[in-house]
């Protein structure tokens, strides 16, 4: 018979140990602190939903990365929640309700089918936050602000931006009869930049918007590819100039807030296609393949849920933040060591174990077999000792 090894864990999925565990335990108190002071609230979303609402308006990417199972109760498909974000908009349309404006955040751990690159963790803990009910542009820099502001709480070095809005793509194909197959086939060409096999999927378009097409693959770059797709779409219909107008004045104000944070501009980048409907950005870093948080406008996704409101957020992987960040987050070893109680009913001991507790201490007591010498094992720099007839607090010696 085969042995097993009863330890091991599937391929992505991890535990964490002391003392990063409690390191990730700080960085998730001091985010949701932030969030508190930029006034958004706490929901907390469970880990299994029925399949139809948690796939909601998600598109394909997400449902390859949900794990669906038979609830016994119900008979119906349920999935094990890949991403918070639709949990939180059925809240807003549905439970909520709520009139105007509504900010909202969570933290939480999320399950993927695959991993979102080679090496990423199939577990990682989702933080985002997301603002439902309003569709300016002042909503957007707001989201954006506040994901700026978390990665600079983790203190995340040389953090660059790229900034795009799908509204441009959208507006072209629909102005040119794209639909089904031959606009996906034109979306994943911009998406690999194959400038030939773009070229090829739109010569058969009016001699204009075929060329407005092209120009997306070469529209990446500084703040001058903004100026250059003022130019090039000059003729575009007007919902595409008016996302390109968005995007110029986000891009102006960002850099106003922000003069030190790289911005990149990619107008053929449709990170999130399927379910994003406005600006759309990501946070990278030199050396991570992959975006480090990202975010963008998704409005109307509660239609869904019986209710349709403009909605924007981000979202990153807290664990990534505090394995990139430099932020202080060890807890220095601090405690009490109590010797283990004489008599079973050592009132006098445990009262002042019990008050120490509550002033905030940490306090182990010695079990059967262990002596001072342990006390160092368990991070404690003090002991509690009887002395002159009353317990003392002193120093640890070691």
């Amino acid at each position: 018979m085969a042995t097993v090894d009863r330890w091991l864990l599937p391929d992505g999925i991890e535990e964490v140990l002391p003392p990063e565990a409690e390191r990730i335990e700080t960085a998730r108190r001091r985010a949701l602190d932030l969030f508190h002071r930029w006034g958004y609230e706490l929901v907390i979303t469970p880990h299994v939903e029925f399949l139809d609402s948690l796939l909601i308006n998600a598109g394909q990417d997400l449902d390859l990365r949900t794990f669906k199972v038979v609830d016994p109760l119900s008979g119906r498909l349920v999935g094990l929640r890949a991403d918070i974000t639709p949990q939180v908009a059925r809240i807003d349309a549905h439970t909520l309700r709520r009139e105007g404006p509504s900010r909202l955040c969570y933290v939480g751990s999320v399950l993927h089918v695959k991993p979102l690159a080679l090496a990423t963790s199939r577990s990682p803990i989702q933080l985002g936050a997301e603002l439902y009910g309003d569709s300016s542009i002042g909503s957007d820099l707001e989201v954006i602000g506040l994901m700026l502001d978390v990665l600079e709480l983790a203190e995340v070095p040389d953090v660059h931006m790229d900034l795009g809005h799908v509204g441009i793509y959208r507006g072209l194909a629909r102005a040119a009869g794209l639909v089904g197959d031959e606009e996906q086939r034109l979306f994943d060409a911009l998406q690999r930049k194959a400038t030939d096999e773009v070229a090829g999927l739109t010569e058969h378009l009016p001699t204009a918007l075929a060329d407005m097409l092209r120009a997306l693959v070469g529209l990446c770059g500084n703040r001058d590819v903004l100026d250059a797709a003022n130019e090039l779409l000059a003729g575009a219909p007007v919902d595409v100039r008016e996302a390109l107008a968005t995007l110029i004045r986000i891009a102006d104000e960002l850099t106003a807030r922000y003069p030190h944070l790289p911005l990149y501009f990619d107008l053929g980048e449709l990170r999130g296609y399927n379910y994003h409907t406005g600006v759309v950005f990501a946070a990278f870093v030199p050396g991570v393949g992959q975006s480090i948080a990202q975010g963008g406008r998704y409005d109307d996704i509660g239609a869904g849920f019986g209710r349709a409101r403009p909605a924007t957020g981000f979202s990153t992987d807290l664990k990534a933040l505090v394995t990139l960040g430099n932020a202080q987050l060890n807890v220095l070893p601090s405690g009490i060591w109590v010797p283990q109680a004489q008599h079973v009913d050592d009132s006098t001991l445990w009262r002042q174990i019990r008050q120490l507790r509550q002033n905030g201490e940490r306090v182990v007591q010695a079990l059967d077999g262990q002596e001072l010498e342990s006390a160092l094992a368990t991070g404690c720099d003090r002991q509690l000792i009887m002395q002159n007839g009353s317990w003392t607090v002193i120093p640890l010696a070691s």
